[in-house]
């Protein structure tokens, strides 16, 4: 399981312990976010050493880590790959042309509109966008796992040629503020031509609904789709 931007995989733990409780293993690598110039392909091979070889693998990576779930289900076998509110690449992409190139401002005018550029909101603007559905407790319990990402995980082209043959699916939360369920829609289409899933909740599902998480997964595992 693979966080978004500058965050530590201990978020999943209560995902984890869901899935533990309904029969399944789960994996949050430790990934180097204390390396400014680690890429996308970095946190891949962080992952892809950390993984058993004698296990049906599914790849669930959300945000920004969908820039490097891909990579890690290009290098070793796995049954299926789930993007959790994903950013997803086109080859030779970076993260940073991902946004003007999905014409994501578009999207969140609102909240632009409002709190002015992402790069410049402060903390009325992360919680309304991020923490809208987590409990306050929680928040406060992962508050420092989430950090600034590094610039390299920005700058690097994305380096496959071609989306890496393995079953895809996208789970997209329908309260997504940060990634609206028809600019998801329409770039999933765009650029995996398939249909999402959706779950309630908004863009941190992993810490406002980690149970219904657990169960979605297995469902679109089950499914094979």
């Amino acid at each position: 399981m693979i966080p978004g931007a500058g965050t530590d995989p201990r978020v999943y733990a209560s995902t984890i312990e869901a899935l533990g409780g309904l029969g399944h293993e789960g994996l949050a690598p430790p990934l180097p976010l204390h390396d400014q110039d680690a890429r996308p392909s970095d946190h891949a091979d962080a992952v892809t050493e950390a993984l058993p070889r004698d296990a049906e693998l599914v790849i669930v990576a959300q945000s920004l880590g969908a820039f490097a779930g891909p990579l890690v289900a290009a290098r070793v076998p796995v049954a299926q790959l789930v993007l959790l509110a994903p950013m997803i690449p086109q080859p030779g992409e970076t993260a940073g042309e991902w946004w003007s190139n999905t014409r994501h401002e578009e999207a969140i005018a609102d909240l632009l509109a409002r709190y002015g550029p992402m790069s410049s909101w402060g903390p009325d603007a992360l919680a309304e966008v991020f923490l809208h559905d987590v409990d306050p407790l929680v928040a406060a319990e992962n508050e420092s796992f989430q950090g600034v990402p590094g610039r390299g995980m920005f700058t690097e082209p994305w380096p496959l040629e071609r989306w890496p043959e393995v079953p895809t699916a996208v789970l997209a939360p329908t309260g997504d503020r940060l990634f609206p369920p028809a600019f998801q829609r329409r770039v999933v289409r765009e650029r995996l031509g398939v249909e999402i899933h959706e779950m309630p909740g908004g863009h941190l599902p992993m810490l406002a609904r980690p149970r219904e998480l657990a169960e979605r997964l297995l469902e679109l595992a089950g499914a094979g789709v």
